[in-house]
């Protein structure tokens, strides 16, 4: 299984990007427990996590404080990292799109338009989209790199 995953925190500095390991990932908790540790570590607030898995597909997962996360998922998929998801999303229909499409509307993001790049746009150019509309663009290009 080939994926790129990275979390980013929203700092009043601006936005800062790690890669994130996801291969002992079990459950959501998981997932989101890494993500807390990437806010107390940053002192960032909310906390973005972008997955691409194969050039498959790829997820946008979002932590506010304490609350539960929140996704989107371009195509959920039952094997691989997209297991991970089916908590978050709910049962879908493998390979539709599910979640949150809104989730990232006060970054930037339209809901639509998040839609949209899931129909249409490649998992990593994707990403990259989401990632400049929400200002983190050259965090997410250093990473990918």
């Amino acid at each position: 299984m080939s994926y790129f995953a990275a979390v980013f925190a929203q700092t009043p500095q601006g936005w800062l990007g790690a890669e994130a390991m996801l291969a002992e990932a079990e459950s959501v908790d998981d997932v989101a427990d890494l993500m807390r540790e990437c806010a107390v570590e940053s002192y960032g607030d909310p906390v973005i996590l972008l997955i691409e898995e194969n050039d498959d597909w790829f997820a946008v997962v979002r932590l506010d404080g304490e609350d539960d996360p929140r996704a989107f998922v371009s195509a959920v998929r039952e094997d691989g990292l997209g297991g991970l998801f089916h908590q978050l999303v709910g049962e879908v229909p493998d390979g539709d799109a599910a979640g949150d499409p809104g989730l990232m509307e006060d970054l930037g993001v339209d809901g639509k338009r998040l839609s949209e790049l899931g129909e249409r746009a490649m998992p990593g150019d994707a990403l990259l989209t989401v990632a400049e509309l929400a200002g983190f663009g050259e965090e997410f290009d250093r990473l990918r790199d």
